[in-house]
């Protein structure tokens, strides 16, 4: 099996499971959220959200260097990054706690402090996760991935709904997410054949965090952003609102789901383009007019729906979650463009570029939340998210000098145009126009008829193999 193959064969799998899981997602959202309503589901929010800062923290990126290490698959790599893991856990968890009053004093969430503990405890049984799942990715196997994160989506919300439906509250979220770790965890190990042992070899300890060190900075940087709703509007604003922020920000990363299959397969994959510049370039502009319109569309809809739906499926509690959801949209539509950007640039190890960028979009961010939540509210912190946008004339300059710029002229077009569609309301349906325009504009023609001409081949070489 060649590699575009096999490419596409993983990239199906993960789009197929996380296609599914917007299914289930949604309806599991639904139900939950419309019991337990707002201020519980925003204290679960701003924990979780602190949960996976620590996360993010603790692993170092130890799964991305398994990944993306060149030469043959050693046991001895998986047994080293495991024992490292481990110990990462362990002092991640310990120096939680002890933060944790800090934490509580400035999130100021009335019952944040038992359900992070319960939380924290379960950060072993996450980073043990890595390895095995490092090993699948390692090898494509993207099926049985998608399979296991699937059912763990499924435990999650088969425990979560009918505990939240006897009143439990928000520890009927924090029990499904704890059985869906454990289910993954066993799955995992199982799926991957591998059998964990003990192992300290300082070579490769120093290998591993030379790489993950530049990586996992950058990650640490960009995962700041997930802190601004339970630390910011959470403590401007208040549970509820952070409960609205929160529904704003999982329908888009449910519709989110090519996106989120696309930057998990490209570090694997553009690894192996690496050495050549060009291929690179046309696989940067192939991927951002892809994702554009893979997402562009959905967000779109669900932005013109919204202020039906959220009456009808949720309870008229959560309308503010109408008003922020367009500004949030914007945002995660114009990274959707980028995000092709980061990923060469992992694979071409320039992690510190990526850094960068990320501490300007963060400045952004964090200096525009500060001064416009007490100001406007929650709208302020959609705002704050369109400030963003400017950072991303540095991540273009970095790409540029590395490897050349792609052809920003036909994915720039449709970014701008579905990213006006989705202020409808507050512009006026005359923005219904420029997405005709732009439809029927030859240019766009041609390349939707140039990607139906890829599926199809790939089909046609999927049926010859079999």
């Amino acid at each position: 099996m060649n590699l575009k193959t096999q490419v596409m064969r993983g990239g199906a799998y993960l789009v197929l499971r996380q296609g599914l899981g917007v299914f289930i997602s949604l309806a599991g959202v639904m139900l939950v959220t419309k019991v337990i309503g707002p201020e519980k589901y925003g204290l679960y929010a701003a924990t979780i959200s602190i949960f996976l800062y620590l996360q993010m923290l603790s692993q170092l990126g130890i799964e991305v260097y398994l990944v993306r290490r060149e030469g043959e698959e050693e046991l001895g790599v998986y047994h080293q990054a495991f024992t490292l893991l481990l110990l990462q856990a362990f002092t991640g968890m310990l120096l939680a706690f002890l933060a944790l009053p800090l934490i509580e004093s400035w999130v100021n969430i009335q019952g944040f402090r038992p359900v992070a503990q319960v939380l924290f405890l379960g950060l072993p049984v996450v980073l043990l996760n890595q390895v095995p799942m490092a090993r699948l990715e390692r090898n494509l196997d993207y099926k049985r991935v998608a399979l296991i994160e699937l059912l763990g989506q499924l435990v999650y919300y088969v425990i979560a709904f009918p505990m939240a439906f006897r009143g439990a509250g928000v520890w009927a979220l924090v029990a499904g997410w704890w059985l869906q770790q454990v289910q993954t965890l066993a799955l995992l190990y199982w799926s991957a054949g591998y059998r964990p042992r003990f192992a300290w070899n300082w070579v490769l300890v120093k290998q591993m965090l030379g790489y993950s060190i530049g990586f996992s900075t950058s990650v640490w940087v960009w995962q700041l952003r997930t802190l601004i709703n339970p630390l910011l509007v959470g403590r401007y604003a208040g549970a509820e609102a952070v409960g609205y922020v929160a529904l704003a920000i999982r329908i888009i990363d449910i519709l989110s789901f090519v996106k989120t299959a696309t930057w998990r397969i490209s570090i694997a994959t553009l690894g192996r383009l690496q050495g050549d510049r060009e291929r690179l370039r046309r696989a940067v502009t192939e991927g951002m007019g892809l994702q554009i319109l893979a997402l562009g569309p959905l967000l779109v809809v669900v932005s013109w729906a919204l202020p039906v739906l959220i009456p009808l499926v949720f309870g008229d509690r959560w309308l503010p979650v109408v008003a922020i959801y367009p500004y949030i949209a914007l945002s995660n539509l114009t990274n959707s463009m980028f995000n092709m950007h980061s990923s060469t640039l992992y694979v071409l190890r320039r992690n510190w570029e990526v850094t960068v960028f990320h501490i300007v979009y963060m400045a952004l961010f964090v200096g525009a939340a500060f001064v416009l939540l007490p100001r406007l509210g929650l709208v302020g912190y959609g705002w704050a998210e369109v400030a963003t946008l400017a950072s991303y004339i540095v991540i273009h300059f970095y790409l540029v000098r590395d490897i050349g710029s792609p052809d920003y002229r036909l994915a720039g077009l449709w970014c701008g145009t579905f990213g006006i569609a989705l202020f409808a309301y507050q512009l006026g349906w005359w923005v219904v126009l420029g997405l005709v325009v732009v439809a029927l504009l030859p240019s766009t023609q041609q390349k939707l008829r140039d990607y139906i001409k890829s599926i199809k081949g790939v089909k046609q070489e999927k049926s010859s193999e079999a």
